[in-house]
């Protein structure tokens, strides 16, 4: 039996030679870890969607407006894109134990400094610490995972970990509206402080170090040309539905953002098709399952994020939920994608992860059918039902899709890979968001036109409706007489509005539902056996 190390001595051994700290290999070893990677996942997942509902408090605290107040969440979402791609490279070098350790301090301290926060300008510093914390915890957790666990293994500690995600998802908006109503906005941030703690004592006590044998040299061509392009193109993709642009994708500093992004996006594939070292290796998108995997990530990440802005929308502004209200009917898909996504992974590892994954699109592609006739009238049990799908179908699909795109990825890629699926899927988000947030405004307008022109007012229904308005408003709204004529042609433009504006999203919801389709296209072309090609190679 191996004798534990003291405590103090561990935490000393660990700031001065980590790789020196000696842990036994237990069979619980692997869970151990799983549960300190989904505390840490959770925390990070969790703090971006948390802050959505606090934002009015935030601005009527600091008498600030909507435009410097998004900068909370676009700080948070820049800063994690320029840490996802290089976490990779400075876990290899530095070793994972102590990047993720860094990872979560970084987090903590920045939560704490949000908590604190004087003015709003400290506040978004304070958020961009956050985010390069973050942006370390979600790819190296998910390398630490498909490393410690073999691949049989693999489909179900991955299932378990997209429980942190789903619940993070799920229960930030409510949280963030409870602790609004009851509390004050900076303990949103607080709440973090102590959870961190408790992480970062878990990972240097248990987690023992690896670092990758070889020692590579560090592509600067590299990093600051993906620092330049993630960053440009989150925040162009962002701007484009800000309530100060005004000119949406033909705004001149949205198209001067692009054009260097994309100048730098092709330095970047040059630099690293080409560097002896790179920060990220563009080589293993060319591997079968994971370049398919991309592909499937970046449409089903349009339409999931897409859709889960348009829904707190379509409720707060057409059915007149609270925030807290809208926030919690997110709970259940949380709660059933937890569940399912375990099973997801068994059945990955034993059957054909092909089938979940399938039965998941599907789900998926009618739930937001379902959600493309939604209306004003619309009883929260037809939407919840689609909901119920969604979470069923996210619990089915994602598990099952990371178990096979990592399935040839060698151990050692495991960090660069992760942390080029975590940049797709904020792309593909992001790009989601902002196509969405366009389409809505583009189809809301059509649809205005439509009804304006379908609009007679020489038609006996058109009458029949105003002539019941007028004796409504002025018998029992006591609108004088004089008025009466005026109010009820304001309330029948006002409802076609609100309608136009529903077949709007109801437009946008069958849009995800199209793209999730297409996305699952290449499913029936990537492998659920590897090829002997790999078979040696995946366990180096």
């Amino acid at each position: 039996m191996i004798k534990r190390q003291p405590l103090l001595h561990r935490i000393r051994a660990f700031f001065r030679k980590p790789d020196s700290v000696i842990h036994p290999k237990h069979l619980k070893y692997k869970w151990f870890i799983l549960g300190n990677v989904m505390l840490g996942t959770f925390m990070a997942v969790l703090d971006g969607t948390v802050v959505n509902t606090g934002l009015p408090k935030i601005m009527a605290s600091f008498g600030t407006g909507l435009d410097k107040v998004q900068w909370i969440i676009t700080a948070y979402m820049l800063a994690m894109a320029v840490m996802l791609p290089t976490s990779g490279w400075l876990a290899d070098r530095f070793g994972y134990k102590r990047m993720y350790s860094l990872g979560l301090s970084g987090f903590t301290i920045g939560s704490f400094l949000c908590s604190i926060s004087p003015n709003e300008d400290i506040l978004i510093v304070s958020r961009i610490i956050q985010g390069l914390g973050a942006g370390t915890l979600q790819p190296l957790g998910m390398a630490i995972i498909t490393r410690e666990f073999p691949v049989k293994q693999r489909g179900l500690a991955l299932g378990f970990w997209g429980i942190a995600a789903a619940a993070s998802i799920s229960f930030g908006p409510t949280l963030g509206g409870f602790i609004i109503d009851n509390f004050s906005w900076p303990l949103i941030f607080g709440i973090n402080i102590p959870v961190g703690i408790i992480a970062i004592l878990f990972t240097i006590v248990i987690q023992s170090e690896y670092k990758h044998p070889a020692k590579r040299k560090f592509d600067l061509i590299g990093f600051i040309s993906i620092t330049i392009f993630l960053p440009l193109t989150l925040f162009a993709l962002s701007e484009t539905t800000a309530a100060t642009n005004t000119a949406g994708w033909h705004a001149p500093y949205i198209l001067l953002c692009a054009a260097i992004a994309l100048i730098a996006l092709t330095v970047f594939i040059t630099a690293e098709l080409t560097a002896e070292d790179p920060i990220i290796d563009l080589r293993l998108v060319l591997n079968h399952n994971f370049g398919l995997a991309l592909i499937i990530l970046v449409f089903f990440s349009i339409g999931m994020f897409g859709s889960t802005f348009l829904f707190p929308v379509y409720l707060q502004n057409s059915l007149g939920y609270t925030a807290l209200e809208a926030g919690a009917v997110f709970i259940p898909v949380g709660i059933i994608q937890g569940i399912v996504a375990p099973i997801s992974g068994r059945i990955s590892d034993r059957i054909n992860p092909k089938i979940p994954i399938i039965i998941g699109i599907l789900l998926m592609s009618f739930s937001f059918y379902l959600n493309s006739k939604l209306s004003y009238l619309s009883e929260i049990r037809s939407i919840m039902v689609s909901l119920y799908l969604r979470g069923f179908g996210m619990g089915l699909t994602f598990t099952a899709l990371n178990t096979v795109a990592l399935l040839e990825i060698p151990r050692a890629k495991m960090a660069q890979a992760s942390g080029i699926s975590n940049s797709i899927r904020q792309l593909g988000g992001s790009l989601g968001v902002a196509l969405l947030a366009t389409m809505l405004t583009v189809r809301t307008i059509y649809h205005n036109q439509q009804f304006g022109t379908a609009l007679n007012a020489r038609s006996q229904a058109y009458n029949v409706t105003t002539d019941r308005l007028r004796f409504h408003l002025q018998h029992n709204a006591g609108i004088p007489p004089v008025k009466v004529e005026s109010a009820a042609s304001s309330l029948i433009l006002s409802n076609l509005n609100k309608q136009a504006y529903i077949e709007g999203i109801n437009d946008d919801f069958l849009l995800s539902g199209i793209f999730t389709l297409i996305g699952g296209i290449p499913i029936f072309f990537i492998r659920t056996k590897k090829s002997n090609a790999h078979k040696n190679f995946t366990q180096e």
